[in-house]
């Protein structure tokens, strides 16, 4: 499994509508609309190198309102319970 973060920036008039039809497209696992410079993060989870140029590159590049895009690969994932077990040295 491929995670890509994706930074996109929109008309701001039309971010709602925009987040929506990401929102819609194959592979689009969350939005998240932000404050600061980038208006909108989206992540995007899918099987194969392939298919994130398809998502991002040929789908949700061509919305009408998105402006921008950049587009993060996550090599490795953390979170808390990851790191309670990485932690943990088998106490009960």
């Amino acid at each position: 499994m491929i995670t890509a973060i994706v930074f996109v920036n929109a008309d701001t008039a039309r971010i709602p509508d925009v987040a929506q039809q990401i929102a819609d497209l194959d592979g689009v696992s969350e939005v998240y609309s932000t404050t600061g410079k980038i208006d909108l993060i989206v992540m995007v989870r899918v099987s194969s190198i392939d298919n994130v140029a398809v998502t991002v590159a040929d789908q949700l590049n061509k919305i009408p309102g998105v402006r921008s895009t950049e587009t993060h690969i996550a090599f490795r994932a953390y979170s808390a319970l990851d790191m309670e077990a990485a932690f943990s040295l088998g106490a009960d």
